[in-house]
């Protein structure tokens, strides 16, 4: 089955939201449970500002989930398979590096 114009735009708004590397990083920090967004800011090397944008593009997409407790904003991981899919392109990557490429994940 072949999938329609509206199918392949949600398709790929999904993919885009694993094509910056902020957005990666923040996946990577959430992996072991929710953090709010100033726990996140002291863990990566980027501003509150830049955080913030890249954590409503995640949750606009459906990839984390968020909640307020207070003042602060909680976010988690929505879906386990963002670590499976994850997954799948390190391993083709390391693939890669094994035929001859540099990079090793």
């Amino acid at each position: 089955m072949k999938l329609g114009v509206d199918e392949l735009e949600r398709v790929a708004g999904l993919f885009r939201a694993f094509a910056e590397p902020t957005r990666l990083a923040i996946l990577q920090e959430l992996k072991d449970g929710e953090l709010s967004v100033s726990e996140l800011v002291g863990l990566l090397t980027t501003s509150q500002a830049n955080v913030s944008k890249q954590l409503k593009q995640l949750f606009d997409a459906g990839v984390v989930t968020r909640r307020k407790h207070g003042t602060q904003v909680i976010y988690a991981i929505g879906d386990a398979m963002v670590f499976d899919l994850c997954k799948m392109v390190c391993d083709k990557l390391n693939r890669d590096a094994a035929r001859g490429g540099k990079l090793k994940f």
